[in-house]
C-alpha cells in the first residue's frame, strides 16, 4: 500500500502555489507516496491554535512564534532524526537572516525553514519617481515625503489591522535597539511612549483605510488605485513584485538606519506528531526546502523561498523584479521576536491593545503597564501537557 501525506498551508498563493506545483514532480520520483495539500486563513496560521488542527495533518506549514507551545508540548516531531550533521550544517549556511534558529528550541529542530519574510518597505515605482528618487532612510524622511503626498492628494499605506498594529511596535522598538523582554518586563515606558508618538504620526498621514488593512489588503489597494504611493512597514510578499500585469510594487528595505529591526516573518514546515508516516513526511519536507526546489519552482510558481540560495540567484531575481536582492539587507538585519512557550498567546492578547493606543483609545504609559504585566504572565510555565500518543 502507498502513503497518503496530508498538509496544511495557509491561503495565498505564496504559501499554497509552490506547495501544489510540487505534487506531481514529487510523486513521480515517489510513486507510492500520495499528497494532498489542505489551507486555512492568514489569520489562524498566525494567531490560530496550531494544537486543534495537527490531528488531521503529517505536515503543517506554522509561524515560528508557535515553537515553543510545539516544544513544549510535544505537538510536533523534530527533524533531527532526519537531519545529518552535514544536511544541518547545509540549512543553518542557508538561512535568510535568523529564519534557520526561528524553529529550533529546546535543543531541536521543530521545523525547517520554507518561507523568508519580515516586514519591508514597498512603492508604486510609476508613481514613486515624482516625489523621491530613493526610498526613506528615517522616520522623518517618511514623514516629509507623507506630507507631500497629502499636499497631492495621495497617501502612504501603514497596514494595521490588531496583528500588524503590534508587528509595528516591535520593529520600531527592535530598529531603535529598545531592549525587548529583558529582565521580566517587555519595552520601557519611554519607550512605548515614543514608538506610540512615531506610529500615530505616521497613521495620520496613511490612507484612511489602513487601519482594516493587512499587508495582502493594502498591497491589493495600491495596484487597484493611484492613492497610495509608499508603505514603510508591512511584510513583504514577492507576487505583487513578480505581477506581469500593470502596475506592479517595488521593494525596499525599511526606514531605519542599517535597515535594521524589521520583524522576522516567513513560514516554517513541521512534522505533526499524529503523523503515521513522519520519515515519509520529513523527506518530502526536505525536498520542498531544497535550495535546488526553493530557487526553481518554489519561486517560479509564486513562493517566497526560505533558502538564502533562492534570495542571491540571478534567475530568482529577475523573475521577481529584484524582490530579494532589494530586500535582503533588510532580511538579514530582521529581529527575532522571543518563541518562548506562552509568548504567541501574549502577542494575540497584545494586538488589540496595539491598535487602540495608535488610534489614541488607550493612553501609551497604560499600553505600557499592561505589556510589562502580561509579558510576566506568559514567562510562567505551564503545567505539562502529555505528548500526542
Amino acid at each position: 500500500m502507498g502513503t497518503l501525506l496530508r498538509g496544511l498551508a495557509w491561503d495565498h498563493r505564496r504559501c499554497w502555489g509552490p506547495l501544489d506545483a510540487s505534487v506531481a514532480p514529487y510523486r513521480a520520483a515517489h510513486p507510492d507516496v500520495e499528497i494532498v495539500w489542505d489551507r486555512r486563513s492568514l489569520y489562524e496560521f498566525g494567531e490560530g491554535r496550531i494544537e486543534d488542527v495537527l490531528a488531521r495533518y503529517d505536515l503543517v506549514v506554522f509561524d515560528h512564534p508557535f515553537v515553543g507551545d510545539v516544544a513544549a508540548r510535544g505537538l510536533m516531531l523534530p527533524f533531527d532524526p532526519y537531519l545529518p550533521d552535514e544536511e544541518r550544517r547545509r540549512f543553518e549556511a542557508d538561512s535568510v537572516g535568523g529564519s534557520w534558529p526561528s524553529y529550533a528550541a529546546h535543543g531541536k529542530q521543530w521545523a525547517l525553514p520554507i518561507d523568508a519574510a519580515a516586514q519591508v518597505a514597498s512603492c508604486r515605482p510609476d508613481l514613486f519617481s515624482a516625489y523621491a528618487d530613493r526610498f526613506p532612510t528615517s522616520h522623518d524622511e517618511v514623514v516629509a515625503l507623507g506630507r507631500r503626498l497629502r499636499a497631492d492628494g495621495k497617501w502612504i499605506g501603514l497596514p494595521m489591522v490588531p496583528t500588524d498594529a503590534m508587528c509595528l511596535v516591535l520593529t520600531l522598538a527592535a530598529g531603535a535597539g529598545d531592549p525587548i523582554g529583558e529582565g521580566g518586563r517587555f519595552l520601557a515606558r519611554a519607550a512605548v511612549e515614543r514608538i506610540v508618538a512615531q506610529l500615530r504620526e505616521l497613521a495620520a498621514l496613511s490612507h484612511p483605510r489602513s487601519a482594516e488593512w493587512n499587508p495582502i489588503r493594502c498591497y491589493d489597494h495600491m495596484v487597484a488605485t493611484d492613492e497610495v504611493v509608499y508603505v514603510p512597514y508591512a511584510f513583504g510578499y514577492v507576487n505583487y513584485a513578480a505581477r506581469a500585469e500593470a502596475p506592479h510594487l517595488r521593494f525596499g528595505d525599511i526606514p531605519h538606519p542599517e535597515a535594521r529591526g524589521a520583524l522576522l516573518g516567513g513560514a516554517g514546515i513541521g512534522i505533526s506528531a499524529f503523523s503515521a508516516a513522519p520519515r515519509a513526511a520529513a523527506e518530502y519536507a526536505l525536498f520542498l526546502c531544497s535550495a535546488d526546489y526553493q530557487r526553481g519552482d518554489y519561486v517560479i510558481h509564486g513562493g517566497q523561498p526560505g533558502s538564502r540560495a533562492a534570495w542571491t540567484d540571478a534567475a530568482a531575481n529577475a523573475a521577481t523584479r529584484n524582490f530579494f536582492r532589494d530586500t535582503l539587507a533588510t532580511l538579514d538585519r530582521s529581529y527575532l521576536r522571543p518563541t518562548h512557550a506562552g509568548f504567541i498567546d501574549f502577542f494575540r492578547d497584545a494586538t488589540h491593545r496595539a491598535a487602540a493606543a495608535i488610534a489614541g483609545e488607550l493612553a501609551p504609559a497604560a499600553f505600557a503597564d499592561w505589556l510589562d504585566a502580561r509579558y510576566r504572565v506568559s514567562l510562567v510555565p505551564a503545567e505539562p501537557a502529555e505528548s500526542p500518543a
